[in-house]
């Protein structure tokens, strides 16, 4: 009781004397609260048969209705399909772009080409996503893009590239490679400068080469972060970006391009289906709570670095 009790004085002495930080910490916090954990109560729609006269609390308790009205749907095949097909393409693409981005940046050494590299692909990032997909219709365009404009000129016929399914994930996943790779690259660049320099000589002297340096100095020295990466984009394989694919989507690349989160949009506010839409967005979450808890563990049993 009386560790408590000093516990609780320190704190205490600690708040008076860096009063400002916890001032600043209070809105982060606040934010917190209200946007991420208060609207958590709206859940319970997902077992409710929600009506907006009854309200939340009044409406009708139907249970697990809704989410045997999902698993019984025709769509959840496609579904399931299209979201884990675009996630691990994904990953396999985007998660090792920016660490071979950042290696490739380490290695030069004129520091003024490594500048203007960094910011010729960290500038894509601030583009917003309503304005990049507007460049890539505008390109893949197929009577004005630029690109059927030199495919013509070099002889091969247009293509209508927005409406051909086979072309639909390799558009979403490329373009947010060339959108992403910068920004994420800045992590893995950040922790290459905190390399050891004595093994960097020792390597040289040792004659190793640019890959084998690489192999035995950088990436060991990028393990715990990569691995802390992966786990969180493993957590989020069922959370594919709604925004960008929902922009992209038109009624012929529709058969591939349906993923969970454009349904959930669709049944919850054009149809007004918001009980189904919940218990759908549950699910979803559930299902990448659970990845994100089992990558955890896998990291935890066979390596030295994981989330908790």
């Amino acid at each position: 009781m009386a560790k408590t009790k000093k516990e609780r004085w320190n704190l205490k002495q600690d708040f008076r004397k860096r009063w400002q930080l916890y001032l600043m910490l209070l809105l982060p916090v606040l934010y917190i609260i209200i946007f991420c954990y208060v609207p958590m109560g709206g859940i319970v729609i997902a077992f409710k048969d929600y009506s907006f006269r009854k309200g939340i609390l009044g409406s009708d308790w139907v249970g697990l209705k809704y989410f045997k009205q999902f698993f019984g749907s025709p769509d959840i095949g496609m579904l399931l399909k299209n979201t884990l097909i675009i996630s691990f393409y994904q990953l396999i693409v985007t998660f090792p772009a920016p660490i071979i981005l950042a290696l490739a940046l380490h290695i030069i050494g004129n520091d003024r080409f490594k500048k203007f590299m960094q910011t010729v692909t960290y500038a894509p990032y601030f583009i917003s996503t309503v304005v990049l997909v507007g460049i890539v219709l505008q390109c893949l365009h197929l009577n004005i893009g630029i690109v059927n404009t030199v495919m013509e000129f070099l002889g091969m016929d247009r293509v209508d590239f927005m409406g051909r399914v086979s072309y639909f994930r390799h558009i979403y996943v490329w373009s947010g490679v060339w959108q992403t790779t910068g920004f994420s690259a800045i992590i893995y660049i950040a922790a290459l400068g905190n390399v050891d320099q004595s093994l960097v000589e020792a390597s040289l002297i040792d004659g190793a080469n640019r890959l084998q340096r690489i192999r035995i100095v950088e990436l060991p020295a990028l393990k715990p972060i990569i691995t802390i990466q992966l786990i969180m984009a493993i957590g989020s394989i069922m959370g594919v970006g709604f925004d960008k694919i929902y922009l992209m989507q038109n009624t012929l690349n529709l058969p591939v391009s349906e993923i969970i989160s454009t349904y959930v949009f669709k049944r919850g506010m054009k149809d007004l289906q918001y009980s189904f839409a919940t218990a759908v967005g549950l699910f979803n979450s559930v299902v990448n709570f659970i990845l994100l808890f089992a990558a955890n563990k896998l990291s935890q049993k066979f390596g030295e670095t994981s989330l908790w």
